[in-house]
């Protein structure tokens, strides 16, 4: 059956990725469409590793750091980097493309979130972002549309996500208030979101910033799927970012922040669902795998 093969990855820098091999395991892997976050690069340095390749890059503001990138075999139709109100920079972390699928629009994101640090300014930035990231959601999974947001999430929603999630329950990236924000973007579409914790409403308290969880705004789902929870069911991952120290990917102890969500139309056309998982320590190129999903049209 046709199809469009879309990846996502954090290279963890692109000239580091081209280095390591990045291009042994592209050039293996059939990809139509691929984003990329933390490209901590140029337009010319994605223009070297991805030569024939039609390329959208959003550099961010501070040199050398985050940046996210639409790489494709055909144009793209259009694309946006705007997100959130005027004085909120996000740049480097949101890009939308558009392109077709079965002769329908569809939207493709790339998206970094922000890693943030429990109870600090860091943190604030990444609550600004997912505030935003929440909005433009709600608007583009209006309608029937066909959208997917793809990228490092920088969340694990569940703790079916974190092999250690006992010991990150106060840091972010695990935080209940970052877990309620995926609560509502998964949840059922115009439905009452409940937390995981089964507080939902009021679930205010746990830092000391003191704003209501994104559960809070409206307190409804917004509907998008998770491709890989939705092909994996109730599994440990897989993970998909693992750390460079210890043995952690040894152990396979990582962490599933990256991910596709897609509006319900799209998720019915997804297959295959992969996490490209590097055999060997080794052979690793980033310290995240691809996630790959085939859309069928």
């Amino acid at each position: 059956m046709p199809h469009l093969r879309i990846a996502s990855v954090n290279v963890n820098g692109i000239r580091a990725a081209v280095r390591n091999g990045i291009h042994g395991w592209l050039d293996a892997a059939d990809i139509d469409i691929l984003t990329l976050q933390e490209v901590r690069g140029q337009d010319d340095h994605l223009e070297e590793a991805f030569p024939g390749w039609s390329i959208l890059h959003d550099v961010a503001t501070a040199k050398g750091r985050a940046g996210v990138a639409v790489v494709s075999r055909t144009p793209a139709l259009a694309s946006r980097t705007a997100l959130g109100p005027g004085d909120f920079d996000s740049a480097g972390r949101w890009l939308e493309a558009d392109f077709e699928l079965g002769g329908a629009p569809l939207t493709v994101v790339s998206a970094y979130v922000h890693s943030g640090e429990a109870d600090t300014p860091k943190q604030i930035e990444k609550w600004k972002f997912l505030d935003a990231m929440t909005e433009r959601m709600m608007q583009l999974g209006a309608n029937g549309a066909q959208a997917l947001v793809t990228g490092d999430l920088n969340v694990g929603h569940r703790p079916l996500d974190i092999l250690n999630w006992k010991g990150n329950v106060k840091k972010s990236g695990f935080l209940a208030r970052e877990r309620a924000y995926f609560d509502r973007f998964l949840g059922a579409a115009g439905e009452p979101v409940v937390g995981q914790e089964g507080i939902g409403r009021g679930m205010v308290g746990q830092l000391s910033d003191t704003r209501p969880y994104a559960a809070e705004a409206g307190g409804t789902g917004l509907g998008w799927i998770d491709v890989g929870r939705a092909a994996h069911g109730e599994v440990n991952g897989p993970f998909t970012w693992w750390s460079m120290r210890g043995q952690a990917f040894d152990n396979d102890s990582g962490w599933r922040i990256d991910y596709h969500l897609a509006t319900p139309p799209l998720a019915a056309r997804a297959t295959g669902y992969t996490v490209a998982r590097a055999a060997t320590y080794a052979e690793r190129w980033s310290d995240h795998a691809p996630v790959i999903v085939d859309y069928t049209f």
